[in-house]
């Protein structure tokens, strides 16, 4: 069986819920969808630094509700709240270009990740960090894996694809420990796809991390 489906758009509604929640009309949802991408583009371009592992979008009327989920807090919250009075005029100057004529109350919540070794973008970024400064890359993969299982995860799954170690030849990694069922609805799996823009090409890793029973 081909198991194609991202695990988290898959479990949505039963075991996770969106990152944006907002209704629109047909005229309004294109830009408002654009939106959200190039806010979050532009913050993960800002908060490469703090462990950036998710941002939820909310809106209502003329208000706009951010949380960003980080390893880091401390980082984007500055000296004396500094650094998030900065982002939250960074965030503002983004959205006054577009909403031109219409004041947009913006709200900037800061959150730490309880566990980074459970969130499978923190790993997959941590490991496609590793592998651009060149590190061997079946040791950074078995300590990512070891750190996972280790901190209560009932299986993960790692996958490398592209120009592994600088090879002529692309090919596909794939390491597992535990059990990861994709097909089990209830089952809780974060999951995360990120580039490794390494010197010999781009290496694709993607991480899943099964935590046991939601429901």
């Amino acid at each position: 069986m081909g198991q194609k489906v991202n695990p988290k758009s898959f479990r949505i509604g039963t075991v996770f819920t969106w990152d944006s929640r907002w209704f629109a009309d047909d005229k309004r949802y294109k830009h408002l969808l654009y939106e959200d991408i190039l806010l979050r583009r532009e913050l993960k371009k800002r908060l490469t630094n703090s462990g950036l592992a998710r941002i939820e979008i909310e809106r209502s009327i003329n208000r706009l509700d951010i949380t960003i989920h980080v390893t880091r807090p401390g980082v984007v919250i500055g000296r004396g709240g500094t650094g998030l009075e900065e982002l939250k005029k960074f965030i503002n100057q983004l959205l006054n270009s577009r909403h031109r004529g219409q004041t947009l109350k913006v709200d900037l919540k800061v959150e730490p990740v309880k566990e980074p070794n459970l969130n499978a973008t923190v790993i997959a970024n941590n490991i496609a960090d590793q592998l651009v400064k060149r590190l061997h890359h079946k040791r950074v993969v078995n300590q990512a894996v070891e750190r996972v299982m280790s901190s209560g995860a009932k299986g993960v799954r790692i996958v490398l694809s592209g120009r592994i170690a600088g090879a002529e030849i692309s090919r596909r990694e794939k390491y597992q420990k535990g059990s990861v069922p994709l097909s089990t609805i209830r089952e809780e799996i974060d999951y995360a796809e990120v580039p490794s823009l390494t010197k010999s090409g781009y290496i694709g890793v993607k991480v899943w991390i099964a935590k046991g029973e939601k429901i």
